[in-house]
C-alpha cells in the first residue's frame, strides 16, 4: 500500500498494527490483551486520549482475536467513538475494576494479559477481587513490551510526523535568538521558546524545556532558574515539540562570545563523539557498540566519568522509548529506528555541554533528521 494510500485509509494503519498484535498475542497464548499505556492506546486505535496524571486513566483497549473494545468514563466517550471507529465504546460509570465482570461476558477470555507497568498495584487488587466475586476463571497475565516491540519500527509516516514536530523545534530556536543575550534569565530563555513552540502549532511540548547557563550546565536535566545568562559561557538547551502526537527532542550548547578554552575542547570533543557515533550506526550493530564508541571518544580526551547517561533513546509517540542506546543495553539495529544521539560532558562547578540530534536507521546507515547546525550553535548568535 502507498504512504498516499495509508493517509487517505489511517484505518487500514490500525489494521495492520492489531494484526501483528494479535499474532504475538496467540504467540503468548493470550485470549485477550489490556492496553493502558496512552501512547499504545493511540497507536493501535487512534484514540488521543490522555491520562491526566498515574492515578487517573482515559481508558483501555480490550483486545481478542475478534473483538475491540474501548473501555472509557463519560468524558471520553464522544471523542472515543470520533476516533476511534473500529473498536466498540463501552462507557464505564464507576471505574474499570467494577466494570470488569461485565467487560469479561462481552469478552469470555480465559487468559488476558494486561501492561503491568502502567497498573498499580491498587487497580490490579480491586480488579482481582471483582473477578473473584463473581468466581469468574479468569487469569490475569504481566505482560512488557507486547506493542512496544513494534512500535521501535517507525513507519515512514511515522518519521514524517517525528520530522514534522522536530521541524517546529528547531524553527523555534531560531526564532527566539535575540533572548539568548547577557542578562537574560533561563526562565525567560525557556518561556520565550515554549511559546515560540506552540504558536508555530505544537500541541504541546515533549517535556519541559531545559535552559540551564554556567554552572547549571552540568546538571544534565536542569530546570530553568533566575541564572542570568554570562559572555563566555555555555548555555545548554534541551527542549521539544509534540505535533500530531509525535515528539522531537534537541540539545544544544551555545556560547555568547568567545567561550573559555576549555569549554571550546568539551564542544569540540562532544562534537566529534557524536559524529563518530553516527558514522557508525547500521543495521545489525549493537547499540552498546555505538554508546562505547562515543564514550571511548570522550574518555580518551581526558573527560573519563564525565559522561555519566546513555547515548540515546528512541522518539516516537513517547519522548523516551526504545531502543535505549547505552551500555547497559545489547539491541542489533534495524531500519526504521528512530533515536537520539546526545553525548555530554559533565563538570561540576563548571559547566557542561551536550549535543543532541536524531537520527533514522537506514539501509545504507544513518539519516540525520536535523537541519540546525551544531557549528551555529557554537558560534552563538
Amino acid at each position: 500500500m502507498s504512504q498516499k494510500n495509508a493517509n487517505k485509509n489511517p484505518g487500514r494503519v490500525y489494521e495492520s498494527r492489531l494484526k501483528s498484535l494479535r499474532k504475538l498475542m496467540r504467540q503468548a497464548d493470550l485470549d485477550a490483551f489490556m492496553v493502558l499505556i496512552p501512547e499504545n492506546r493511540r497507536y493501535l486505535s487512534g484514540f488521543t486520549g490522555e491520562d491526566t496524571q498515574f492515578d487517573e486513566s482515559a481508558g483501555a483497549l480490550m483486545i481478542t482475536q475478534s473483538i475491540l473494545l474501548l473501555v472509557t468514563d463519560s468524558r471520553y466517550e464522544t471523542q472515543a467513538a470520533s476516533e476511534a471507529p473500529l473498536y466498540r465504546i463501552f462507557c464505564y460509570k464507576e471505574g474499570l475494576a467494577k466494570a470488569f465482570p461485565e467487560i469479561l461476558r462481552i469478552l469470555k477470555p480465559g487468559r488476558i494479559g494486561f501492561e503491568s507497568i502502567r497498573m498499580s498495584v491498587r487497580d490490579h487488587g480491586r480488579i482481582v477481587e471483582e473477578i473473584r466475586s463473581k468466581k469468574n476463571p479468569v487469569e490475569l497475565v504481566p505482560i512488557e513490551d507486547l506493542v512496544e516491540r513494534r512500535r521501535l519500527i517507525k513507519s515512514r509516516a511515522e518519521i514524517d510526523a517525528i520530522r514534522s514536530a522536530l521541524n517546529v523545534a528547531e524553527s523555534a530556536l531560531l526564532s527566539v535568538s535575540d533572548h539568548i543575550r547577557p542578562g537574560v534569565m533561563e526562565t525567560e530563555a525557556a518561556w520565550s521558546l515554549e511559546k515560540e513552540m506552540r504558536e508555530a502549532g505544537a500541541e504541546s511540548l515533549s517535556f519541559p524545556v531545559i535552559v540551564a547557563s554556567g554552572p547549571n550546565s552540568a546538571l544534565p536535566h536542569a530546570i530553568p532558574g533566575k541564572r542570568c545568562f554570562k559572555s563566555g559561557e555555555p548555555i545548554l538547551i534541551d527542549w521539544g515539540a509534540r505535533l500530531n502526537g509525535y515528539c522531537s527532542d534537541i540539545s544544544r550548547t551555545v556560547f555568547i562570545g568567545k567561550p573559555d578554552p576549555v569549554f571550546k575542547k568539551m564542544f569540540d570533543t562532544v562534537s566529534d563523539a557524536q559524529k563518530k557515533a553516527i558514522d557508525a550506526i547500521r543495521p545489525g550493530v549493537s547499540s552498546r557498540v555505538i554508546d562505547r564508541i562515543a564514550r571511548s571518544h570522550i574518555e580518551k580526551k581526558g573527560f573519563k566519568d564525565r559522561f555519566g547517561h546513555g547515548l540515546g533513546h528512541g522518539v516516537g509517540l513517547a519522548v523516551h522509548e526504545g531502543p535505549r542506546i547505552s551500555p547497559l543495553k545489547d539491541i542489533p539495529l534495524m531500519p526504521g529506528m528512530v533515536f537520539t544521539v546526545e553525548p555530554g560532558i559533565y563538570i561540576p562547578g563548571l559547566g557542561g555541554v551536550r549535543l543532541e540530534n536524531m537520527v533514522a536507521v537506514r539501509k545504507e546507515g544513518a539519516e540525520t533528521l536535523n537541519h540546525l547546525n551544531l557549528s551555529y550553535s557554537f558560534e552563538g548568535f
